[in-house]
């Protein structure tokens, strides 16, 4: 639904912004415009000198002007990073003996893979999210290891164990992952 949303956004701002770029090219060439277009001669201005001066005294005016046009840029700096940030994906296909192929939610590949991640010796916590495209899907976890945890066996246990039991049953011929590891904070222990 958002990207429905946001490519709707984007093709309406993109066409007024086309339309309205074409108008004004139109008419600096001398074109014919549209009646309903204000600037009909190559003199006419965005603000006349008296719109530039008739809030000047007026003390609202720059605070509610700027405070719009934050606004805006945050609201577009929102929006950029919402393009930026990778989706994440709502199904896997899986390939059948049959050749007809079957669906799998990636919320439920997800929770397996995070339960699976857990239960490994040394794991505290591990975050599991699935990206890329629905055929071949890209694992991304994160991995919360305990302060006894060797860094490297867990990673090894990890892509053969789990991520070779997901490819597995997910009969996908690839699963590409990438792993960010971080230990636990602990308290030095004590001694007695």
């Amino acid at each position: 639904m958002i990207r429905t949303v946001n490519r709707l956004l984007l093709a309406v701002i993109g066409l007024v912004l086309f339309c309205a770029g074409g108008v004004a090219m139109a008419q600096g060439q001398g074109w014919a415009v549209p009646s309903w277009w204000p600037y009909s001669s190559s003199h006419d201005v965005l603000l006349t000198h008296a719109n530039r001066l008739r809030w000047r005294n007026d003390d609202w005016w720059w605070p509610v002007v700027i405070a719009a046009l934050a606004v805006i840029l945050v609201l577009t700096l929102w929006w950029l990073l919402a393009l930026l940030r990778r989706a994440r994906l709502s199904e896997v296909v899986i390939n059948t003996p049959d050749g007809d192929g079957a669906t799998l939610r990636g919320k439920a590949l997800e929770r397996v893979l995070e339960s699976e991640a857990e239960a490994q010796d040394g794991v505290a916590g591990a975050r599991v999210r699935l990206t890329g495209h629905r055929t071949a899907p890209v694992v991304r976890v994160r991995l919360l290891l305990e302060p006894h945890a060797a860094p490297a066996d867990t990673l090894n246990h990890f892509t053969s164990e789990v991520l070779g039991n997901a490819q597995r049953s997910a009969n996908l011929a690839a699963l590409q992952a990438e792993a960010r590891l971080r230990v636990t904070k602990h308290h030095a222990e004590q001694v007695t």
